[in-house]
Parts: structure tokens; sequence; C-alpha cells
């Protein structure tokens, strides 16, 4: 499949924006812990999604669409594998091995897949659940794991990994005991877990600082209803390409304090950015500036998912901005893309000099991962002329119906 884009038309319109990926598949991990019925409200429809909906499935697990509502019922859980073929899918199926091993006291499964963006090691999350008490054996890319009693502990992270302190919440419900989780993660989608987790009946709190603690769950959890958080990175992509290609765009679901980071380049670039409790308006009349360099960090630092569409955007920027990825290392594989259609950008290492150009022009591009992709759909806004981007699967893991939202704010856009 692939995206044609005629650019050239500024965006308007306003926009609800999806329920965040990086949110919803931690928490379908959580569902398993329930034993009960759980309902996901404005669930996004994603290829990511749908796999954590297939490994359900696989483990016994109950689950249905309602409308924008996803039903999870894990009171029929049977097993505790998961196949490779489904870990390959995804990166974000490791979040499921804690999940398990609370609910089950064993679990099986292989290391797992997901965009190539650079080495995403697991070490951290088998670290946090063997100081808990689990004991895994890892053989031929395969990860038995018994837990026949966890314990709670301490838990301090090396970094703050966004997986392995979610893989650490879900594992520490079914331990007995106090656990504490030193250097966690702090991303909005953490306090979306603990919300999903405290309507469950745990007891969880500290998410949204580098404290996490988790209390061992003494009665059985329940099943709740819950409404997913929106998504701050696709919140960022559609700012990014409102930006790009010029014009006023508002979103409805977009908490500008989930993006104070990137709100704050898209001003110093000359955008104008407004905010309402839960909404956000950018518009964008004049030429876009270089700005300070950008450098990607944990959050609340400047999110790497964001890097590539605001560098799509200031391809076109006057004078030049720095780029520097800290969190990935092999992250700009869209700059060949961007080359593509005019983009002047120089990679060394980590650190990538985007030289702004006076225009793109349409050009045939590939997406090459999933953030790679929609930085692509960014920069044909803005071209002169047609691009095709080609192996737009890579787009559909984490944009719900993509084409869809930017032809509803204005761009011509279409679906091959």
């Amino acid at each position: 499949m692939s995206l044609m884009i005629e650019g050239g038309r500024r965006l308007s319109g306003d926009l609800t924006v999806q329920g965040a990926k990086n949110s919803v598949l931690p928490i379908l991990a959580a569902c398993i812990l329930s034993g009960d019925v759980c309902v996901l409200q404005r669930c996004p429809h994603l290829e990511d999604v749908d796999t954590s909906i297939d490994i359900l499935r696989h483990l016994g697990c109950a689950v249905r669409w309602n409308g924008p509502d996803l039903e999870v019922d894990s009171s029929t859980l049977t097993r505790w594998d998961i196949p490779d073929r489904l870990m390959r899918r995804m990166r974000s199926s490791v979040v499921f091995l804690g999940a398990i091993l609370a609910r089950c006291g064993q679990a099986e499964l292989s290391y797992p897949g997901g965009c190539a963006i650079g080495a995403r090691p697991i070490d951290l999350h088998l670290s946090a659940l063997r100081t808990l008490g689990a004991c895994i054996r890892e053989e031929g890319g395969s990860l038995n794991c018994t837990a026949p009693g966890l314990t709670g502990a301490e838990i301090v992270l090396s970094i703050p990994s966004v997986g392995a302190t979610e893989n650490a919440m879900l594992a520490a419900i079914g331990a007995k005991g106090v656990t504490t989780i030193s250097n966690a993660a702090r991303e909005p989608e953490i306090v979306d877990l603990q919300a999903f987790l405290q309507k469950l009946g745990a007891s969880v709190h500290g998410a949204g600082t580098s404290t996490v603690v988790v209390e061992g769950a003494e009665q059985p959890l329940h099943g709740c209803c819950h409404r997913i958080l929106g998504d701050r990175i696709a919140a960022a992509t559609y700012l990014c390409g409102a930006a790009s290609a010029g014009g006023e765009v508002f979103l409805r679901d977009a908490r500008e304090e989930h993006l104070s980071a990137v709100t704050a380049v898209l001003r110093e670039a000359g955008c104008d950015v407004q905010s309402g409790a839960e909404s956000i308006r950018l518009r964008r009349d004049g030429p876009l500036q270089g700005v300070r360099p950008v450098r990607t960090a944990p959050y609340p630092g400047f999110p790497t998912d964001a890097q590539a569409p605001l560098m799509a955007a200031l391809t076109r920027g006057k004078g030049c901005t720095v780029f520097v990825e800290n969190i990935f290392e092999s992250r700009y594989r869209h700059v060949d893309e961007l080359s593509r259609m005019g983009a002047d950008i120089r990679v060394e290492g980590r650190v990538a000099v985007v030289y702004g150009v006076p225009r793109l022009h349409g050009a045939q591009v590939r997406a090459t991962d999933l953030r790679g992709g929609a930085a692509l759909c960014a920069a044909a806004l803005a071209a002169e002329g047609q691009s095709v981007i080609a192996e737009i699967h890579h787009i559909e893991r984490g944009y719900e119906h993509l084409d869809e939202s930017l032809r509803q704010l204005g761009a011509n856009i279409t679906r091959s």
C-alpha cells in the first residue's frame, strides 16, 4: 500500500487526536491482571493493537470491538506462552511478560521485534523481574520464566526506560509486599497505566515522578472501564505537518503540558501556538526559521518519536538546525528519503544538521519506520508536486487512518 500526497496545500481545520498507542499497549497487557472484563474506550485501530489482540486471544482471552471501544475478558485465560510469530511483530510485546508472570507464575516467549531504529535491549526488563524473584533462562532467543512467588523489592533502573518501568509495575502487582521502582520513566503514558491499574483495584502511586511504589495485590482485582489518553506523538505529528505546509489546525484531546518540549521548538521556528485545557491550536503564516539544537531526551525532554516529523518541517526553515539523537542510534533512516525530496541534511553519528532549502519537490519515497514514515508525510504536504510514500504498513503501526485525518485537515491525499 502507498499514500499519494499532492503538496502545496495549506492545512486548515480541526481534528480529535486518536488514543495513545504508547498508552494502550501496556494497558492491554495489564488487562490480564484483572481476570475480568475491561473496556478500553477510544482504543485506536492500529496494527500494533491488532498484534496485542492476537496475543491476548492466543492466551485464551476473549476480545471484541464495540464501535470505538475494545472489550477484553481475561477470565478465560488458559496459556502463558507467546509464539515467536507474534513476538516478532511488535517490540512492545515484551510488556506482556510482567503481566503473565504476575497472573500465571510462569511465562514463555521469544525476543520481540519492531522497527529497526537501533538497539533496544530488554536487559532492564529482565533485571527488574529477576529482582522481584523471577527465574529467567535465556535459550536460543527464547525466554523461559518461572515465578512461583514474586516478592516486593527495590528496583533501581540504570536509565528511565519506559518499557522496563511498565513491566516492573505489572509484575509487582502480583508480588507480595511493596515494590519501589527508582529512576522510573515519567512519561504521561506511565501515568495512564497507573490510572488503569488503580481502577482495577491495585495500589500504585508515584507515576509521573522518578519513584513509583506498587503494593502487591492482596485481594483479587476486578474489571473496569478506562478512556485511553490522547496520543501526544500523533498530536506532535499533526502540528509538525501544519508547520510544514502552513495554515491553521485545532487539535482536540491534546494537552500542551505533555508536548511542551515540542511546542516550544515550533514557537521558536515561527509558529503561533495556543492551548486550552485539552486542545492545541497552531497557525503558521510566515516562513519557518531554523532553531537552536534539538536534543532528544527522556520525558519531559524532547521526545525521540517527534524528532523525524519536526526535522521534516524544518527542511524548509531559514538557516540550519542541529538535531542530536540521544535515545536510538539508528533514528535517521528517514534522512535519505527526505533527501530524495530535495532536503539538505548532513548526518554524522548521532548528529544531523538540517540546512533549510527554499522548496521541496515530490518524489517516490518509502517509509523506513513508523515515525520516519510520518515525517515523509509532513514533508510531502509542503513539497511541490506529487509524492508517493510506499511501505506504509510502518505508519499504520502507530497512526489511526493517517490519510483520513490529513484529508480532514485539507490535505490532498489518497491511498492506493
